[in-house]
């Protein structure tokens, strides 16, 4: 049920805001035949654990949109910050929806609806990597936090009720975007789960992608190095053959320096020494190069690329080509 409606035109033209607790019914939505959504509407979507998520989700249907054909979902994870409120990651993880990520501006570019939950990272417990989805929130075994990659399954299906009844059909794969941290999460999330994504861009990963091997130089590589201890994660083995299938876009900006590999919260110092050893100390072009040829050894369906005279960012450029890789996949019958 509606809670309330906003229009905030002192910041936003055009953008309407609706909230929704509990179970979405009698939701209005277009039964006129109308092309194209009229207006950039934003839907914030409450926690609902009896569905398989703890926290609330933003979806933005774009102005322009086509309701004629069935869409891709896209789906960016928040990347807010470390703090120990919830409200603090909802107010970024709202701008971020809107114009705060590249997401945002996919979301605008290819007229597809998107999709970016409000997972915490609390401060208290820094370690716990929740926006990059690392070893430490992989083994969450309960509380709220408990496989966030699960809850974020739950909320795309929940999202597909939803537009739904704004008449808009989605496609059963979605499309995966993210940068840094985020992009981290989609890169891992799209190994643990390859049979629901239909492509993946990820920029900006801040150390490595991971590696769909057990082993390298006779060396264990476990979560998120590689493969080796997935299906005590997870449950399951990697399902490698469909994982090969999935197009991904991995990029990073040729003066990147923000190496995750340093820090404590992204990976420990068993971690740490491993990726030093076997895959390089310097993160461009070294690292970058070394996974991109565990990648085509693989024969994993991507693409690695290094934009020059950029760091830990994107520019017009980098939006261009990943809404070029994304159009080819949406353009696909």
């Amino acid at each position: 049920m509606i809670k309330s409606v906003l229009l905030l035109s002192v910041f936003f033209s055009a953008l309407t805001i609706y909230f929704f607790k509990g179970p979405i019914k009698g939701v209005p939505y277009n039964s006129n035949g109308i092309a194209s959504t009229p207006t950039d509407t934003i839907i914030k979507v409450d926690r609902n654990p009896e569905l398989g998520f703890n926290f609330p989700y933003y979806l933005r249907i774009p102005k322009g949109l086509n309701q004629n054909e069935i869409q891709y979902l896209l789906v960016e994870t928040n990347n807010s910050g470390v703090n120990d409120t919830l409200l603090h990651h909802e107010k970024e993880t709202f701008l971020e929806t809107t114009r705060k990520s590249l997401g945002g501006s996919l979301c605008s570019k290819l007229k597809t609806p998107f999709l970016i939950p409000v997972f915490p990272r609390p401060a208290k417990e820094w370690r716990i990597y929740t926006h990059a989805f690392d070893r430490d929130a992989a083994w969450i075994k309960e509380g709220e936090m408990k496989r966030l990659d699960l809850q974020l399954i739950a909320m795309i299906e929940n999202a597909k009720i939803v537009l739904k009844k704004y008449g808009i059909n989605s496609k059963d794969k979605f499309l995966m975007n993210g940068f840094s941290a985020s992009g981290t999460f989609c890169n891992r999330f799209t190994l643990i789960h390859p049979t629901l994504v239909a492509a993946t861009a990820c920029g900006g990963i801040n150390a490595i992608p991971i590696l769909c091997i057990n082993k390298l130089e006779k060396t264990e590589l476990k979560y998120p190095i590689g493969t080796s201890d997935f299906k005590s994660l997870f449950g399951t083995d990697v399902n490698l053959e469909e994982y090969k299938k999935v197009p991904q876009f991995i990029y990073m900006g040729e003066n990147d320096k923000n190496d995750a590999v340093l820090f404590d919260d992204a990976y420990s110092n068993s971690e740490r020494k491993i990726i030093f050893k076997l895959l390089g100390k310097q993160l461009i072009p070294d690292r970058f190069s070394k996974c991109e040829s565990i990648y085509i050894q693989n024969k994993v369906n991507s693409t690695f690329k290094v934009y020059p005279g950029i760091g830990h960012e994107t520019d017009k450029k980098v939006c261009d080509e990943v809404v070029e890789f994304f159009t080819k996949i949406i353009s696909q019958k």
